[in-house]
């Protein structure tokens, strides 16, 4: 059996906001680790914290207490790529100019980063859309543009906080094929985060199920389904009854 690599690994990390009349728990004593490469999802009921644990995750905010160590140095605020429930883009920018963002802000030459975006791209399928503003474009095509700008972020890990929530079912699925294939050709750690069991089954590798809020972990499934996936094949129904069965989510 191969040995898993440690790509992030979480040590008794909790969260509480101070208000001016109570403390809010918000995560509560997580440790975990996220293996390099993989498709992590974390699965959890919603304002349980899972968004609270990505931004902590990319340097935005601080854990109340825990440790948080990374494989080499940990990312400086912003240099995780991130893609958004809410699509996040400049709307006053095309499809390249916001893709190519994160590589402006860092000083790359104008060529440099736009051979870059190019080529997040035509990997996200928008090859031909360069000039189309955010306007133009279907919500699908958006979180791809949203993709393809956290791919170019060149972070080796990537954080997608319920991407694909305020999509139409048919849509959805199509972006769940989307990435899935996007990430077997240009593998990177991705942490997921999803409140939709057969979203987590259909993705991941491994699967971690949050409690309501304070977030613990109840349980770690780890996904031995073969791909492409199939909503219907019965052992994906099989671990979907178990997981729902353990969960804290509204059915």
């Amino acid at each position: 059996m191969a040995v898993l690599k440690n790509k992030i690994e979480l040590k008794n990390v909790s969260k509480v906001y101070e208000t001016r009349d109570k403390q809010v728990e918000v995560l509560n004593n997580l440790s975990f680790e996220v293996h390099e490469n993989e498709f992590l999802v974390l699965l959890g009921p919603g304002r349980c914290g899972k968004t609270v644990l990505l931004n902590i995750l990319a340097n935005l905010e601080k854990q109340t207490s825990g440790t948080i160590e990374f494989a080499g140095r940990r990312p400086k605020m912003g240099d995780l790529g991130m893609v958004f429930q809410k699509y996040a883009l400049f709307p006053w920018k095309t499809v390249m100019g916001n893709v190519e963002m994160s590589q402006k802000l860092k000083g790359v030459d104008k060529k440099v980063r736009q051979e870059k975006a190019q080529e997040y791209i035509n990997l996200v399928g928008l090859k031909g859309f360069e000039n189309s503003l955010p306007k133009q474009l279907s919500g699908g095509m958006k979180q791809r543009v949203g993709i393809a700008r956290a791919y170019a972020s060149e972070s080796d890990i990537l954080l997608l906080d319920e991407p694909f929530g305020a999509l139409d079912a048919q849509t959805r699925y199509q972006m769940e094929d989307e990435i899935i294939k996007i990430w077997e050709k240009n593998k990177k750690t991705i942490i997921f985060v999803t409140n939709n069991v057969e979203e987590a089954l259909y993705l991941g590798d491994r699967i971690l199920l949050l409690s309501s809020r304070p977030a613990e972990i109840k349980k770690e499934y780890v996904v031995d389904l073969p791909r492409p996936r199939s909503y219907t094949d019965k052992a994906f129904l099989e671990y979907r009854n178990e997981i729902v069965d353990n969960t804290d989510l509204d059915i």
